[in-house]
């Protein structure tokens, strides 16, 4: 009985924790380069390290801007990262095609 309500308490908790994710765009200010990510991690020289989304790449930035955004916002913004050519990604949004 006791490990029956210690396992039911794991999969409660793990549900919690799994529905209060957090999304991120970060931004390389001098490339103008936007990334997607779920998960960033702040090393002691200050530079930010993360996945992205769209490309699966690990990505190490020194300088760059961190913004906490909406599921939506992060579901909206992988895709369209996902389908850019790569050299368009570089240009700032308001003079991209």
């Amino acid at each position: 009985m006791k490990l029956r309500r210690i396992a039911f308490a794991s999969v409660v908790v793990a549900a919690f924790v799994s529905g209060c994710a957090s999304y991120y765009r970060v931004t390389e200010p001098g490339e103008h380069k936007v990334y997607y990510t779920d998960k960033v991690d702040q090393k002691d020289n200050g530079a930010i390290v993360f996945k992205d989304a769209a490309t699966q790449k690990n990505i190490t930035l020194q300088g760059s801007e961190v913004e906490k955004i909406t599921k939506e916002q992060f579901d909206t913004g992988k895709a369209q990262a996902a389908q850019m050519p790569a050299n368009m990604s570089a240009m700032p949004p308001s003079t991209r095609p």
